[in-house]
């Protein structure tokens, strides 16, 4: 269960800056700074060992090796809707990064569908033996 208090830590922890943007916007691109750059460290979440282990991994190159998370959003023409995007984002990968993935159960064999796949495996093994070399 993602835990709500975490996500509003997180986002008031988070420094937003304003860069010049690319895209959308004609002229208004050159004069007005509209990207968001969204910067988190994560050692101030104190995170749990495997919720920072799911969220390194989940942030990928998106994580510094100082720890902090870089998020830029420049979709939109506006400081605003950037800067909802960004912290949108940045929720969705906490609130994914707390979710524990769920154990994988084994597969139960019985006696009769072993000796299935074995009688299957050998014939496919038969198969590829005699697309060998022709001795004449």
């Amino acid at each position: 269960m993602p835990d709500d208090d975490l996500v509003a830590r997180a986002l008031a922890l988070a420094e937003e800056s304003f860069i010049a943007s690319s895209g959308p916007g004609g002229q208004n691109v050159n004069k007005v700074a509209t990207a968001v750059q969204l910067r988190l460290d994560v050692f101030a979440l104190r995170l749990t060992p495997p919720v920072f282990h799911r969220l390194k991994a989940l942030a990928g190159s998106r994580m510094s090796a100082r720890g902090e998370i870089v998020l830029t959003a420049r979709n939109h023409r506006t400081q605003e809707a950037n800067r909802v995007d960004a912290r949108q984002r940045l929720t969705e990968l906490l609130e994914q990064a707390q979710r524990e993935p769920k154990k994988r159960a084994k597969t139960r064999l019985n006696r009769v569908g072993k000796e299935a796949r074995l009688q299957s495996k050998k014939k496919h093994g038969a198969t590829k033996a005699s697309r060998g070399k022709i001795e004449w």
